[in-house]
């Protein structure tokens, strides 16, 4: 019977923590996007090429790549622009977290 117990408390506890991941979902306000989207065509910068590496939220770029800086206060994204996108990045963990078109 202890042994059915530890079993059921691992599985609640794997579920739960999947739960936790999923809870950790980047969001990125319309508010916020709009902010980008104003300050990108204020300030353009020249789009680069990365062959080989995928647009997509979850992705990371290489050290290589220089993130930007935007100077307001409610983003604290960075971004570069690849294959004339706009793109998101994480400064942390330089991982996508939007592509705008």
């Amino acid at each position: 019977m202890r042994k059915l117990l530890n079993i059921a408390v691992t599985g609640f506890y794997l579920l739960g923590a999947t739960g936790v991941t999923f809870a950790q979902t980047v969001v990125v306000t319309p508010e916020q996007e709009t902010v980008v989207r104003e300050y990108v065509k204020k300030k353009p910068i020249a789009s680069i090429n990365l062959p080989g590496v995928e647009l997509n939220v979850g992705s990371a770029l290489p050290d290589t790549v220089e993130l930007h800086t935007i100077d307001a206060p409610d983003v604290q994204y960075r971004y570069v622009v690849i294959d004339n996108r706009t793109v998101l990045v994480d400064p942390g963990t330089r991982k996508i977290v939007r592509v705008l078109q």
